[in-house]
């Protein structure tokens, strides 16, 4: 069995700080489970370009507010607590933060823990492991 917690993980090497937002990384591929889980803070006023090319990822939003764009047909989706996207096609997309939001990321394949996004918006297969931090 594998227990963390978040205000702990936060503290240490787990989390990564970006352009516009910060994730703590808790459940990475070193763990093998088959995909990753991540609290993600996406900070107030933060206008990402992602496209996430070599993963699929769900998130669901615990608080804030904004919004997702799919840039293929421009379609704007309010994000706000209760609100899970699925980018199940590897979708271009846009979000928006209003306001700070706090959301619960789940990725496959999942991540090694020290990716940030490079130029395309993406994460690379593979990335630098976070030590085993339990």
């Amino acid at each position: 069995m594998i227990v963390r917690n978040l205000q702990e993980a936060e503290k240490g090497n787990r989390r990564i700080v970006s352009e516009g937002w910060e994730s703590t990384r808790l459940l990475l591929k070193n763990d093998n489970m088959g995909f990753s889980f991540h609290i993600t803070t996406i900070y107030e006023g933060a206008n990402l370009n992602l496209h996430y090319q070599n993963h699929l990822e769900s998130v669901y939003c615990m608080s804030g507010e904004g919004e997702v764009e799919t840039v293929a047909d421009g379609k704007v989706y309010p994000i706000q607590p209760g609100t899970i996207y699925i980018l199940d096609k590897h979708d271009k997309h846009i979000l928006r933060a209003k306001t700070e939001m706090k959301m619960a990321c789940v990725f496959n394949p999942p991540l090694h823990g020290k990716e940030v996004h490079n130029a395309e918006g993406a994460y690379e297969l593979e990335a630098e492991e976070v030590s085993d931090n339990k």
